[in-house]
């Protein structure tokens, strides 16, 4: 019998946002995997440690999946951690790759997910609590009522003018190192008085800014900006 793909979302940072089926999952578990990648799926390990302690207990593995845009080297170990992730499941074990949020949203654990399921091993999403949900508990109010629309959009990205034109309420995730441009370009269209973000949701470091210009450049990674109409 071969072992299953767990992809597991424990939530934003607070690790009482984390699902009961998440710590199940990594609790029956033996082999946990995370990617190397950054600082950020080292602490969604240590996130989930706070509520699962036996995770200490388990074999880590650390799958090399670099912060690049290059295509080729992205295949490239997309491939190598399905590679690893399949010889695990091959000889019977299951295996969870834990991921901040939800797996689902802007994740790197898709792109294995998938190559696992087409190698045909079983391969399972457990959602998490996505950041931009907690982001609007802590800000005290909701993302969109009635008919407003949504749109999650990727800040580093471009195409700011076209996203930021939209309906509806914009959440602006993945900024990162260009979080000055983004600034700037939600004043130049006259949104920055409609703009509140938060840094570092749920964590110790937490922070949060109803006015943008009070944030500095070097904003942390982990920071979502919410931009309601202002109509």
């Amino acid at each position: 019998m071969t072992g299953t793909l767990y992809g597991v979302g424990i939530g934003p940072g607070d690790p009482e946002l984390l699902t009961l089926k998440a710590a199940r999952v990594i609790r029956q578990c033996p082999v946990i995997v995370i990617p190397k990648s950054g600082d950020g799926e080292r602490v969604a390990l240590n996130i989930a440690a706070q509520s699962v302690p036996e995770l200490h207990d388990k074999q880590l593995v650390e799958l090399d999946m670099p912060m690049t845009r290059d295509p080729e080297k992205l295949r490239a170990s997309h491939q190598a951690a399905a590679d690893t992730v399949a010889g695990f499941l091959a000889s019977g074990r299951d295996v969870a790759f834990i991921t901040l949020g939800d797996p689902t949203i802007y994740s790197t654990y898709i792109y294995v997910h998938r190559l696992i399921r087409d190698r045909g091993y079983p391969a399972e999403i457990i959602p998490g609590v996505p950041s931009f949900c907690a982001v609007s508990a802590k800000l005290g109010d909701c993302l969109v009522e009635a008919s407003q629309l949504l749109h999650i959009i990727p800040g580093s990205y471009g195409a700011l003018d076209e996203s930021l034109a939209l309906k509806g309420t914009k959440v602006l995730m993945k900024c990162g190192k260009s979080f000055p441009q983004v600034r700037r370009k939600l004043s130049s269209l006259g949104l920055d008085g409609s703009a509140q973000m938060i840094e570092n949701c749920g964590f110790g470091t937490q922070r949060i800014y109803n006015n943008l210009n009070e944030a500095d450049d070097n904003a942390g990674y982990f920071s979502v900006i919410v931009v309601k109409d202002l109509n």
